[in-house]
């Protein structure tokens, strides 16, 4: 299952606070990607980032999320919405 989280930082990340989580955040996200959990990733200028996941669940998206050190510290938060191919492209092709 694809799940796009889209990250939102809290007004409680401040540049000290960031600079302090970033050095075990960055590979934290680097191993999802590693491991295939993280598929692509993009970033908000001031906002966070963006990633299109690979998973079983919305359940298992936020489980992983939730041990990233900014959103364990309650830094930055994720809408997670679950997406699927473009829904009308099978009408194109059922007549075949």
């Amino acid at each position: 299952m694809k799940v796009m989280a889209i990250a939102t930082a809290s007004a409680a990340l401040t540049p000290e606070l960031f600079d302090k989580h970033i050095p075990h955040e960055a590979p934290a996200t680097l191993q999802l990607y590693l491991d295939g959990k993280v598929e692509q990733f993009w970033f908000r200028e001031k906002l966070g980032p963006i990633f299109l996941m690979n998973v079983e669940s919305v359940d298992e998206a936020k489980a992983i999320l939730n041990e990233l050190p900014f959103v364990a510290e309650k830094l930055m938060s994720y809408e997670f919405m679950p997406v699927v191919p473009l829904a009308p492209l099978r009408r194109l092709i059922r007549g075949k």
